[in-house]
């Protein structure tokens, strides 16, 4: 079994997510906060940091996502093989409604990451698989029965396991419960609810990723009690945690000594969003990271470092990319035309087809090939506006299918030969809704030229002509939706016209030059490496040393 190591001076800690993304074989994660959370728990063992993680083990996964004949996307769920885990024979037990669940403790080593330690209620002969059957699937009974597990059930399996650590991040407010299980503890031991709660804070970071206050997850009271969620507490009790109805965004923030966004300006948003509630800590920024070795061409960080010939790795890459697509779709795209990129979750905000929301101007470049792209999406299976994304998008495939192409079932295979094999990625959200997004990141590092809007991390590394592309800064961010579409969109196709396709068609060297800033920028700046050491050091070592000069104070 993994033990949680100790360096001298660095804190232990926790790590709760409700998914990670290590590889496609193990597709326990949904899009970018699971893809964050694996590259994390890489970075951190390379680091020899010492950190444990705590997940769920979801047996089907999230989906399997494909496009009928109909160009109409369908969701087939198949139980997955995990025989590669290692059993832990630690079984830790949580109530819901008014069942005792129990709960395997697997171990995930496999993949290059600290201890990832997965809970599951799905093994053979359980009554309660449903509850960790499949990733945000079913409806608020499962997500909050899943919550539960995470969280209370996190904390359970630590102590299971006799791994004592010295704080509890909790990436997202699906951990949640992990804080009032540590209250818990404490009111057990006799304290009062005030005082668990403040020790309670002496030891939680807290990470929040949705820079929209509609998509902070939101319970009601009746539910959460009839799911046996207040575990042990009284409503006035989760009230002064969460607010009515109860906010696990807000709960997370309350529960905690520090929090954080994930790029600078979302760190900002956040504290517009949330720094006015009573009892919100200080709430700074860590800006997200990926793991260079999970998605950087080896040979790519060797040319970069040698001086060598990016260019002709680059288009190896994108050979390699174009016959993927021949294999999987029939289509031979063009080796020597421009390729664009676009892959990320299927969401109205990221605008995945703004690039053809005006046919008279862009129609001319992709009938003839000048200009060609590839998308990949998936949405979750009860997303009606998300599938009718990618049905937009396969139209405009059917429409021009020998320069646009949409790859189905996106996972992390697919995007690790797009951000490698693309000439450009392309990123268009309207703004202020991507709170960091690292997809242009991945392909920073492999020197694909990001096209992009200035929000999430852009702001901190993209600078326009030099190591890639922004789109004009538009009126602000009140704009009409609407209105702002129609700047972006002129914005796009000016720059996209007139800067990005005559420097790719006539400029090589201009090019390759740009390929090297975008490397340079981003081969640190942007790594997960950076984001666990500013972690360790901004927020985790700080509570600790911060809880033991109040010991001190105590004692004295």
């Amino acid at each position: 079994m993994a033990e949680c190591y100790t360096i001298p001076g660095i804190s232990r800690v926790a790590y709760f997510c409700m998914e990670y993304g290590l590889a496609a074989e193990m597709p326990i994660y949904s899009g970018g906060l699971g893809i964050l959370a694996g590259d994390y728990i890489k970075a951190a063992k390379e680091l020899s940091r010492p950190l444990v993680a705590i997940g769920i083990l979801w047996r089907q996964g999230y989906t399997e996502q494909h496009i009928d004949e109909n160009g109409q996307p369908y969701d087939t769920f198949r139980d997955y093989d995990f025989s590669h885990l290692q059993d832990t024979g630690i079984t830790v037990k949580v109530h819901v409604r008014s069942d005792e669940v129990t709960c395997k403790v697997w171990l995930c080593e496999n993949y290059g990451n600290v201890p990832l330690y997965l809970l599951d209620a799905g093994f053979p002969g359980s009554p309660h698989a449903w509850m960790t059957k499949q990733l945000y699937g079913g409806g608020r009974e499962e997500r909050i029965a899943a919550e539960i597990i995470l969280g209370i059930g996190g904390i359970r399996a630590l102590r299971a396991l006799n791994l004592d650590v010295d704080a509890y991040h909790f990436n997202e407010g699906h951990a949640v419960f992990a804080g009032t299980e540590l209250i818990r503890e404490k009111m057990a031991e006799g304290h009062s609810f005030e005082h668990a709660w403040l020790e309670t804070r002496q030891s939680v970071v807290f990470t929040t990723h949705t820079p929209v206050a509609a998509g902070n997850e939101v319970h009601g009271h009746d539910i959460l009690q009839q799911m046996n969620a207040y575990n042990g507490l009284t409503y006035d009790q989760m009230r002064e945690l969460g607010g009515d109805p109860f906010s696990m965004t807000v709960a997370g923030l309350r529960l905690a000594y520090m929090a954080n966004g994930v790029s600078k300006l979302h760190g900002r948003t956040v504290q517009r969003m949330w720094g006015h509630l009573e009892g919100v800590p200080l709430i700074f920024s860590i800006t997200n990271g990926v793991h260079p070795g999970t998605w950087q061409d080896p040979r790519i960080k060797q040319a970069f470092e040698t001086r060598g010939d990016l260019w002709a790795i680059h288009m190896d890459n994108k050979r390699q990319l174009l016959q993927y697509v021949k294999d999987t779709m029939g289509v031979q795209l063009r080796e020597e035309s421009l390729l664009l990129g676009f892959a990320r979750r299927a969401a109205s905000y990221k605008r995945g087809d703004l690039i053809f929301r005006d046919l008279d101007i862009i129609d001319p470049y992709l009938a003839t090939g000048k200009i060609q792209i590839i998308f990949s999406s998936k949405a979750h299976p009860a997303d009606t506006m998300g599938k009718e994304i990618i049905a937009n998008l396969v139209k405009f495939q059917k429409k021009y299918p020998n320069s646009v192409v949409f790859l189905e079932n996106y996972n992390m295979e697919i995007a690790k030969k797009l951000v490698r094999g693309c000439d450009v990625w392309l990123n268009n959200p309207r703004r202020p809704q991507e709170a960091s997004g690292t997809s242009g990141m991945k392909a920073a590092m492999n020197g694909v030229l990001n096209l992009t809007v200035e929000d999430g991390w852009v702001g901190e590394g993209v600078q326009h002509g030099i190591n890639g592309w922004l789109l004009d800064f538009h009126p602000g961010e009140d704009t009409a939706p609407a209105d702002q579409d129609v700047w972006d969109m002129h914005s796009l196709y000016r720059i996209l016209l007139q800067e990005v396709l005559p420097t790719y068609s006539k400029n090589r060297k201009h090019w390759v030059e740009m390929m090297q800033l975008s490397i340079d920028m981003s081969r640190w700046q942007f790594s997960a490496h950076r984001m666990c050491r500013e972690y360790y050091d901004l927020m985790y070592t700080p509570i600790v040393n911060n809880r033991k000069n109040r010991l001190l104070q105590t004692v004295m």
